[in-house]
């Protein structure tokens, strides 16, 4: 009892500086080879809040004996000019790595590993932020400079903090691989009170593989339940798990042990923060579920879908606004005359007295999204083939998702680059950024413009796709480096043509969407005014004058 006092204690004065730097919020898919169209695995991400959109690829090769690698916190910020880099320490670096893909989240390597990542939180007394060197991104970057395979990763990231300590909070990491395995890691620290030369783990962590069949989603919250302690092919999980948990009170010898409940009873945010999206995502997935929306509790984390998935499927679902349902953001008072489904952060000083604990519903597509993907990993493919990765800047309902090869060493300078505190026409990130801002004044009417153009595009890079994996593949058997320069020929003329299309649209929405007119090409225009629900409801005429006698 005494040591969970001064754990609790100690716990308070680090929440402060860990929670500034938490994750806003991210959404994770991961789908099983025998559940997709093509037999590849799946898994996705969305960088929800103000995180590093800059693409930045990070050479791998061979490195000299007694070289050592920085471990830095604060990494996924960078683009935050108050949020400087934070040495943390030093470790040794290892005889070669993999070429990976830096990012706010690293989410891949030459090797066809990619990453999703989403956070959950967890207790209090589980920070470490003083001793522990280790942060998520910083462990996904390591993983994927390390990892050749996905048991391999969640391996080394499980070591790494183990050895070194884990400083952040509860953390999820979707890791998938050409061996056709989709996995999900969760970890959290190990408290306040450790040191590295107490000689105990670092961190507490679980992994458990998705089935070959199966679907499961992550939306910040922790989602792992029971453990199979002797299923080695389904889950790998650190020593202390349950000794930690004992030792805290929070699980006794005999008790059903189930992660999520344990090391995550409170989740962050309004009850329906998660909730709302884990429920709208199996429901879309598999309808036939009848899922109950007003559920707190946990969602079962696998389903099994009874179609098969597609990455157009999974990208269906990231756009979503909850349209459709009783929380349709595209509907209501709230959502404007033209159906926007913004809805800003809301300080609780400004809400009213009896809804201080509530909040606005959370859809899977969210306005202050940095960038999302979703990957298809192929399991009869080379390594720089095996995995594509659909890229999109900004929220996904006004994204454009374009293809990534595994095995591209270069992306056009503006996805490389960009300020987020200030417009930069020479970044990619804006583009996007201002189509969905823009969008907002009218969505109802801008957001056909910006679909039109999202499935011709979209549809053009599906249907180019196998040609480009077939040559790909040619070049492959005949010279890798061939391959390469397919392959970044490929996707730079994709991504060039993706950003040069996107500013075309955002000055041809300016053009068309101004001071109330819908414009034609040819000059003439319409004012269609507002709704008339909408008028109704703000009270369009009280303040006319009185009638004339």
């Amino acid at each position: 009892m005494k040591y969970r006092s001064w754990l609790k204690a100690l716990a308070v004065a680090t929440l402060v500086t860990v929670s500034a730097g938490s994750a806003w919020a991210c959404t994770v898919f991961m789908v099983g080879k025998n559940a997709t169209v093509d037999g590849s695995v799946m898994t996705s991400h969305t960088c929800d809040g103000w995180y590093d959109q800059r693409i930045q690829i990070i050479p791998g090769g061979p490195h000299k004996a007694g070289e050592m690698v920085p471990i830095h916190k604060n990494i996924c910020y960078q683009t935050r000019p108050k949020a400087e880099l934070q040495l943390a320490g030093e470790i040794p670096q290892v005889p070669e790595t993999y070429t990976y893909f830096h990012v706010g989240y690293p989410f891949m390597n030459e090797k066809s590993v990619v990453m999703g990542e989403y956070t959950w939180g967890g207790r209090d007394e589980n920070l470490c932020e003083e001793k522990g060197w280790m942060m998520i991104e910083q462990l996904q970057a390591l993983a994927l400079q390390r990892a050749a395979t996905a048991r391999d990763a969640i391996r080394i990231m499980g070591e790494l903090a183990e050895k070194y300590g884990y400083a952040d909070g509860g953390e999820a990491v979707s890791v998938a691989d050409k061996n056709g395995e989709v996995w999900l890691f969760e970890i959290c620290g190990p408290g306040p009170l450790w040191t590295p030369e107490s000689g105990k783990p670092g961190a507490i962590w679980v992994a458990q593989r998705i089935p070959d069949d199966g679907f499961a989603m992550g939306a910040n919250r922790a989602r792992i339940a029971e453990i199979e302690w002797d299923n080695k092919n389904d889950f790998m999980y650190s020593s202390n798990i349950r000794s930690f948990a004992q030792e805290m009170g929070w699980w006794k010898e005999g008790e059903p042990f189930v992660f999520h409940k344990i090391y995550n009873p409170n989740p962050y945010g309004s009850p329906y923060y998660q909730q709302r999206r884990e429920w709208r995502a199996y429901s879309l997935i598999e309808p036939g579920l009848k899922l109950d929306p007003n559920l707190a509790e946990q969602y079962p984390l696998v389903i099994k879908p009874s179609k098969k998935l597609s990455v157009q499927d999974l990208m269906a679902v990231y756009r979503d606004n909850l349209e459709g349902t009783p929380y349709d953001l595209t509907t209501g008072l709230a959502a404007g005359p033209f159906g926007t489904p913004t809805r800003y952060a809301t300080p609780k000083g400004v809400r009213p007295e009896n809804r201080k604990g509530n909040d606005w519903d959370r859809s899977i597509s969210l306005f202050r999204c940095s960038y999302s993907f979703v990957s298809q990993v192929r399991p009869d493919m080379p390594d720089p083939i095996a995995a594509v990765l659909w890229f999109g800047e900004d929220q996904p309902s006004t994204t454009l998702y374009m293809p990534i090869y595994a095995g591209t060493t270069e992306v056009p300078r503006p996805y490389a680059v960009g300020k987020r505190h200030q417009f930069d026409r020479d970044s990619a990130w804006w583009a996007w950024n201002f189509v969905g801002n823009w969008a907002d004044l009218k969505f109802s009417h801008m957001i056909q413009d910006i679909r039109q153009v999202q499935q011709q595009l979209e549809g053009k890079y599906f249907l180019e796709l196998p040609q480009a994996d077939k040559k790909a593949l040619e070049y492959y058997q005949k010279d890798p480096k061939l391959a390469v320069d397919f392959i970044n020929r490929f996707v730079n003329e994709n991504l060039t043509e993706g950003l040069d299309t996107w500013w075309n649209l955002a000055w041809n929405l300016v053009g068309k969407y101004h001071d109330g007119m819908v414009i034609s090409p040819d000059g003439s225009f319409s004012t269609p005014g507002y709704p008339t629900w909408w008028l109704e409801k703000v009270g369009f005429g009280d303040t006319d004058a009185e009638p004339k006698h």
